[in-house]
């Protein structure tokens, strides 16, 4: 398959997907400009049909495909699967979706509601990749690749023209990084259309076989991946993918969990959008990688925002204990009447608020005449923690931030 993909290609698949794809928003904040020193947009794929950007790939991929074929198939955990289902139903094609059997049932459902035969086989993306190939060999099914497919690329690279059209001041673009089709659709478009922007690519820490491979230079797989992300929970990048991506993109940066967490925190907060880990990761690279980014009029791609409604709590608490306004101490005081008042009275002065509070005197190696006490706290930042750690530790205590 050759590797390049041209403007023309991209353009085509905007005029075959119109009337099945949305044309999703491009909204300034004030807030995080401010935040980052420089105008800050975002190009809200989490708007999309279906809740992400897989839409528009997968509608470009399945118009390509034969009449007489019998159905399409894929592999997928999530937003492939539900972008995949959608386009095969309206245009009319049967749609099987492999996935794995620990995937949440919130996505299988989606997926089904979609229109898709769902089979739960394997233990993750790889396994079920093996089970669809084998399906779609025997029966005759199309194989709908997530990303390494460049008419898949260039549904993708739609978003790339729409951005310009709405931002044509825009100098600097920060795209999530998985598989790499998104980015390299992405960075086609706009490196053909305005050479002159500049193209951040953006990766978990936990999945940065990409960032590696620029680092690098050439193509390099992960040994395993672990992100809350999971959009983004790539081993190896896709050989069409990754030509495109050392070929157009300037800067590759990585951003933990717990970065990608409290940006998804601050996007519920300012943004008023519900952003999952891998559409997150573009704002965390710009809160937390600063010296990788220009200021400049900068876009950021936010993929996508389908969240498992039981992972939001858990990383609403992440996001808080990132940004200090949530914060866990566990100290050891004398076992004597009065003295845990006597630390509610310094969490109180210094304005702190206790959610809950632990005493336990049966701890392995505590001395006989003391216990140990763990608080959670409502705090304002980390410099608020750290008045708190040092008021109490003035008064004689063991205070441990955990």
């Amino acid at each position: 398959m050759e590797q390049s993909l041209g403007l023309e290609e991209i353009k085509a698949a905007r005029a075959a997907i119109a009337e099945i794809i949305r044309v999703t928003p491009t909204r300034y904040s004030r807030s995080i400009s401010q935040m980052t020193g420089y105008p800050v947009h975002f190009k809200l794929e989490c708007h999309q049909k279906t809740g992400s950007f897989k839409l528009r790939g997968a509608a470009n991929r399945i118009l390509n495909i034969l009449p007489d074929c019998p159905g399409v198939i894929a592999a997928s955990a999530g937003n492939h699967a539900q972008g995949v289902a959608y386009a095969a139903s309206q245009l009319g094609l049967k749609s099987t979706i492999v996935m794995p059997e620990g995937a949440p049932l919130t996505k299988a459902e989606a997926t089904r509601n979609y229109g898709a035969h769902v089979i739960q086989q394997g233990n993750n993306y790889d396994e079920c990749y093996q089970v669809a190939v084998e399906l779609a060999a025997e029966q005759k099914l199309e194989y709908i690749h997530a990303f390494d497919d460049k008419r898949i690329i260039a549904g993708q690279g739609t978003i790339g023209l729409e951005l310009l059209e709405q931002l044509p001041e825009v100098e600097q673009v920060v795209v999530p990084i998985g598989g790499g089709g998104l980015a390299a659709g992405i960075a086609s478009a706009l490196k053909a259309m305005k050479p002159s922007v500049r193209l951040v690519g953006v990766q978990a820490q936990g999945a940065d076989a990409v960032y590696r491979s620029f680092l690098g230079g050439q193509l390099t797989e992960s040994q395993a991946t672990s992100t809350i992300a999971d959009g983004i929970a790539v081993k190896r990048p896709g050989k069409v993918t990754s030509k495109l991506l050392l070929e157009h993109l300037d800067a590759v940066v990585t951003v933990s969990d717990e970065q990608i967490a409290s940006a998804m925190l601050l996007s519920l907060e300012r943004l008023k959008t519900l952003v999952e880990g891998a559409g997150a990761v573009g704002l965390a690279a710009a809160l937390y990688q600063p010296e990788s980014m220009k200021p400049v009029p900068t876009a950021i791609v936010v993929s996508g925002g389908n969240v498992d409604v039981n992972l939001i709590a858990r990383i609403i608490e992440r996001g808080l204990h990132e940004t200090g306004r949530l914060a866990t101490l566990q100290l050891t005081i004398p076992d004597r009447p009065g003295n845990l008042q006597k630390v509610l009275n310094i969490v109180a002065k210094l304005g702190a608020n206790v959610i809950s509070v632990t005493h336990d005197r049966h701890q392995e190696g505590l001395a006989l005449d003391w216990t140990q006490v763990t608080m959670s706290l409502e705090t304002k930042n980390q410099e608020h923690i750290d008045k708190l750690i040092q008021a109490l530790t003035n008064s004689g205590l063991k205070v441990k931030n955990i």
